[in-house]
């Protein structure tokens, strides 16, 4: 498993650096399970939907208060950040091998710092919204406002069931979408190993039933992973960064999914 540089540059979603890590040479394929009978089936599905349902549930707070999410991919990628989306501000930190990036959000206005980039600086600038690439997705606007990703993961869910707070189960990690928070590439050749299809899981719901952990083990060739929601509620203050300079041009070709070649 070898994580690149394209791998740690891979983007950048609602104000976090889009954590990627490729994944190593592919596995012998597994043997098929075999079919389950339609009733047992039935079950599973039931159940996953009522497990997905709390998970669901369980992010409601993105848009209703502030919060800080916590990431960590094999603790060499990680990130902290601060958002509340209600008053539109943001704080976030990404710590990679190659270094740091910054990110501060104001209503519309996102300023940056990091050494990561060609050409750049490492002063803090200001994007410019209209310039950058689609897959560069920063916003406050619900469905693209969490810091954490955690939406991606619940959609990449193969099974779950729910034993009080604690939820369970697998995950497909070739389903989980580019973005903020969570994510990997498939390594040489480009093939994920076909256990990554069904990845175990854990996720924890606190007494309010909130989303306060989503945790994959590293299995598959997949490194370990984690994501944690944490201090809801909290005045997340932000201030404009003295001395920020309109982001160079030689920015904007670096970002985004095809950045940081």
């Amino acid at each position: 498993m070898a994580m690149t540089r394209r791998a740690t540059l891979a983007g950048i979603s609602a104000g976090l650096l889009l954590l990627g890590c490729s994944v190593g040479a592919p596995t012998k394929s597994e043997p098929k399970p075999e079919s389950a009978p339609v009733s047992a089936a039935s079950a599973d599905a039931t159940t996953t939907a009522e497990a997905v349902g709390l998970l669901r549930g369980g992010t409601a707070f993105v848009n209703q208060t502030s919060y800080r999410s916590d990431v960590d991919i094999a603790s060499q990628i990680t990130s902290l950040s601060h958002t509340d989306n209600v008053h539109k501000r943001l704080t976030a930190k990404v710590t990679a091998p190659g270094g740091v990036i910054e990110i501060r959000m104001i209503d519309a206005e996102v300023y940056m710092k990091t050494s990561l980039f060609r050409g750049v600086g490492d002063g803090w600038t200001v994007l410019d919204p209209a310039r950058v690439p689609s897959d560069f997705a920063l916003s406050f606007a619900p469905g693209k406002n969490d810091s954490g990703g955690s939406g991606r993961l619940i959609d990449a869910i193969v099974t779950a069931r729910a034993d009080g707070p604690e939820i369970s189960g697998t995950i497909d990690a070739t389903r989980i979408a580019a973005g903020n928070g969570i994510s990997f590439r498939p390594g040489p050749g480009g093939v994920f190993p076909d256990s990554a299809r069904r990845h175990a899981f854990r996720a924890s719901l606190d007494t309010e039933g909130r989303l306060v952990s989503f945790l994959m083990p590293e299995a598959s060739g997949l490194p370990n992973a984690s994501l944690r929601y944490s201090d809801f509620g909290t005045t997340v203050t932000v201030a404009r960064p003295p001395g920020a300079i309109a982001a160079p041009d030689a920015l904007y070709p670096q970002l985004g999914l095809g950045g940081g070649e």
